[in-house]
């Protein structure tokens, strides 16, 4: 199995991943062009992809599923609630599947079981994809971590988890009252101390890389995500992280999910491809 982050961020937001023959976006928050210039940035081609997985109905997630799906006959996977909310956005797909969340589906060589998460949206949810041998977490667009998020992710050998913002910079900045209020409240997102202490908790030794994601632009830096994780989860051990960092010490690779270009491809099987 493998992965890459294309772009994540409240601009938008993209995942591929591959399991086996199978090929699927995990949201498509860019436009459809710029979806496809990143996936050949990473040697892939849009029409070798099986289908889109939608998390919620937001636009950074969504702005190019219904334009791929059209063009390229891609099936499209979300729930009833997402379906329902944006119905003339995801308008005159190729095909809309829908799932609940807490019931697993396969299609081709990946099983997938979507978990609620807590945000402002109509029914928003995290994923595990699974080729049968190793599993993927995605959660990204929650305000708070829930018992069934620990429990679902406790088990991941990747991991895509959201680190949003810094309390203090968000606190300070230019956000208006309210707009603060939404991203630190139980349905926005999570601040940098609690996404990695998070983290800390889901370690264990078949955890083989994670991609901090949905990294705010105006709230947050990757020092302030680096520093969270060099006082908390290397318990001030100051670590010199490049992008990626490499697995060791008893810790997974760790990456920092950017905006404005896809990461690396990344291979569940212990090596980066």
């Amino acid at each position: 199995m493998r992965f890459c982050v294309l772009g994540s961020g409240s601009k938008g937001n993209c995942t591929f991943v591959e399991a086996g023959a199978t090929r699927v976006l995990i949201d498509a928050g860019f436009s459809g062009k710029e979806i496809e210039r990143r996936l050949a940035s990473i040697g892939v081609e849009m029409a070798s992809l099986s289908s889109i997985l939608v998390t919620h109905e937001h636009t950074d997630h969504i702005r190019g599923v219904a334009v791929l799906s059209r063009r390229f006959k891609l099936p499209v996977y979300a729930t009833s609630g997402t379906f329902g909310t944006v119905a003339d956005a995801l308008v005159k797909l190729h095909a809309g599947h829908e799932f609940a969340a807490g019931e697993s589906f396969s299609f081709q060589d990946i099983h997938v079981h979507p978990f609620s998460i807590s945000h402002d949206a109509a029914d928003p949810v995290g994923f595990i994809v699974s080729d049968g041998r190793y599993d993927l977490g995605y959660c990204t667009d929650t305000g708070l971590v829930s018992r069934l998020m620990s429990h679902r992710l406790a088990g991941c050998h990747g991991l895509i988890l959201e680190s949003n913002h810094d309390p203090d910079l968000l606190k300070n900045g230019p956000y208006p009252p309210a707009l603060k209020q939404r991203v630190r409240s139980k349905t926005g997102h999570l601040a940098n101390p609690v996404a990695v202490s998070f983290l800390s908790e889901l370690l264990h030794d078949g955890l083989q890389h994670v991609v901090l994601a949905h990294i705010s632009e105006t709230n947050n830096s990757l020092a302030m995500v680096r520093q969270a994780l060099n006082s908390i989860l290397f318990k001030g051990e100051e670590k010199d992280m490049t992008l990626p960092d490499t697995p060791g010490n008893g810790f997974p690779g760790i990456s920092l999910a950017l905006q404005e270009k896809a990461g690396e491809m990344i291979g569940l099987s212990g090596s980066c491809a």
